[in-house]
């Protein structure tokens, strides 16, 4: 992304001499093992798990590779630097081989978590035609979109932008303050408003989906109530069904979401003597009931899934939006005010938030998934 990432924030004033930070040393380490880590269990559990095998979780490996990358071929320079108190000591083609990977890998992580909210969009909205168990063309050219936008984003570096005139050797970092400005808009100011969006089309829809739902429970329950009056006003037959269960007598406004969470499609749980009674027993040509009824159970269970995965959705923005904000507000107005005293101090703590998200990003996408979870309760005893 479009960063100064190893960025020497804070040169060493006193010639020779190089300050050593060793609070950055023992923090780079540590976050780069639990970048490792949690990255490599999300790619192992999707390979190894056959129920987490959906075109979902293909993203968000997707994501962890991005993740991962950067942990290995970035961050140990980046926490050398940091080590040296800011200040550079390789040669600059290193150095512009980390900004180039710096700003792909950065933008590729946050363009992967745009694809996730594109891709749950999708779910949502068009869910009877969304393939939940193989990556189809869409989904294909999505992840592709990812990959090739944010290798485009980073290109410059890599064809010399960062090759100017009297360059401090001494520091490694975006020297194209028109550059950090289109990256950072291509890397954040762009895709963060989408991601919003897209969230919030979302949840407007699951709220949709929701209020029809019980509609429809409603119509039900009401549809029974008035088969059983009907039916205790008759002379008793053995062809009759026998009284309804007291369920059904429920009033309606004691029903609320959690009890809905339970089963995608309630209806399906109505007593069978409704259910198969007099309500359903119209006949329909070439068994359009029967279709309409089965596409209608499979939108209530990928909408019921695609509920309760919204449950997360406070913690992916606002972790994405704590993380990335304060980097790309100082570094865009670093660049765009040359003039401005910023802390260097600052500079670097908004670098490293930035970095964390990498860290926090297998934890929202996997902790709060139970498939994920069953996968580790497994895999992590037997591994330590």
């Amino acid at each position: 992304m479009p960063r100064n990432l190893t960025s020497p924030t804070h040169t060493s004033s006193s010639g020779s001499s190089t300050e050593y930070n060793f609070p950055a040393l023992i923090f780079g380490v540590l976050l780069i093992i639990v970048i490792i880590c949690g990255n490599v269990l999300v790619c192992l559990s999707v390979y190894a798990e056959k129920a987490l095998k959906t075109t979902t979780n293909y993203f968000i490996v997707s994501l962890a590779v991005a993740d991962l990358l950067l942990a290995v071929l970035v961050l140990p320079l980046f926490v050398y630097a940091e080590f040296q108190d800011g200040v550079w000591s390789l040669n600059m083609t290193i150095c512009d081989g980390l900004m180039t990977m710096d700003v792909m890998l950065c933008t590729a992580s946050i363009f992967n978590l745009c694809a996730i909210s594109i891709d749950r969009f999708i779910a949502v909205s068009v869910p009877l035609n969304y393939n939940r168990k193989h990556v189809d063309h869409r989904q294909i050219v999505l992840l592709s979109a990812t990959w090739i936008l944010a290798l485009a984003v980073a290109s410059p570096v890599l064809f010399g932008i960062n090759d100017v005139p009297n360059r401090d050797h001494r520091e490694c970092k975006l020297e194209d303050n028109n550059y950090i400005v289109y990256s950072s808009v291509c890397s954040f100011f762009v895709p963060c408003p989408i991601m919003l969006m897209l969230y919030c089309g979302i949840f407007r829809g699951l709220r949709k989906w929701e209020e029809a739902r019980k509609a429809k429970l409603k119509r039900g329950i009401q549809a029974c109530q008035k088969l059983q009056e009907a039916a205790a006003s008759l002379p008793p037959l053995a062809s009759l069904p026998p009284p309804l269960p007291p369920i059904i007598e429920k009033d309606f406004s004691d029903i609320n979401l959690e009890e809905l969470d339970q089963d995608p499609d309630p209806i399906d749980h109505y007593p069978t003597e409704c259910k198969d009674g007099p309500v359903n027993s119209l006949s329909y040509p070439d068994g359009a009931y029967n279709q309409n009824q089965n596409q209608e159970r499979k939108r209530a269970k990928i909408n019921g899934r695609e509920r309760k995965a919204m449950r997360v959705l406070p913690v992916v923005v606002g972790a994405f939006l704590f993380c990335w904000t304060p980097f790309f507000v100082v570094h865009t107005m670093r660049a765009l005010c040359e003039d401005c005293d910023i802390p260097s101090s600052l500079i670097s703590i908004a670098t490293w938030l930035g970095y964390v998200n990498s860290a926090l990003n297998p934890i929202i996408y996997t902790v709060f998934n139970t498939e994920f979870r069953k996968f580790f309760k497994k895999f992590l005893p037997k591994c330590c």
